[in-house]
């Protein structure tokens, strides 16, 4: 049994993928060789069974972190937002996806000429916000210090909190 904060799992994970992506680089190097005809040498050292038991336990390893890492999201409560982390995770891509509509609303112009390269009409068009800029630029700031809030708590929780692996 192993207790971690989320970052310290995540970061083990991350190893865990390192070893793995070594053993394949070896594997992928090492399970086969060439010789000319007639050409004496010593095959690479490889051994399949024992490549492929290693392989099995990062995989298992990384499978027990990250549904610890699951559980703990889904049933550990942000304490300063009353939400669980899986909620605030999604909150926050929500948040976020709607700070850039707001973003690009909060950059037009109350009133901008219109103009193609592809009509030659002697009309001149204006495009017109349907809104309140003061109110989307408000709501701008107040989504983005959202974002913030659930950042700060995710961060906190994550350096803090312990869960246990069955490693």
């Amino acid at each position: 049994m192993k207790t971690l904060t989320s970052a310290a799992a995540n970061k083990l994970v991350k190893s865990l993928e390192d070893q793995k992506n070594f053993l394949l680089s070896m594997e992928s190097g090492s399970s086969t060789y060439i010789l000319a005809e007639g050409e004496k040498t010593l095959a690479p050292e490889y051994d399949y069974l024992v490549t492929s038991e290693e392989l099995s336990q990062i995989n298992l390893s990384v499978r027990k972190i990250k549904h610890a890492i699951n559980v703990f999201n889904t049933t550990t409560l942000l304490e300063p937002l009353k939400i669980t982390i899986d909620e605030a995770l999604v909150k926050m891509a929500q948040l976020s996806s709607r700070k850039a509509q707001l973003d690009t609303m909060r950059k037009r112009l109350p009133k901008e000429r219109q103009s193609s390269p592809f009509t030659r009409s002697n009309i001149i068009e204006y495009q017109y916000v349907n809104y309140d800029l003061a109110i989307i630029n408000e709501d701008y700031k107040q989504l983005c210090q959202q974002i913030i809030d659930i950042q700060l708590a995710l961060d906190t929780c994550n350096q803090t909190q312990t869960f246990d692996v069955n490693l």
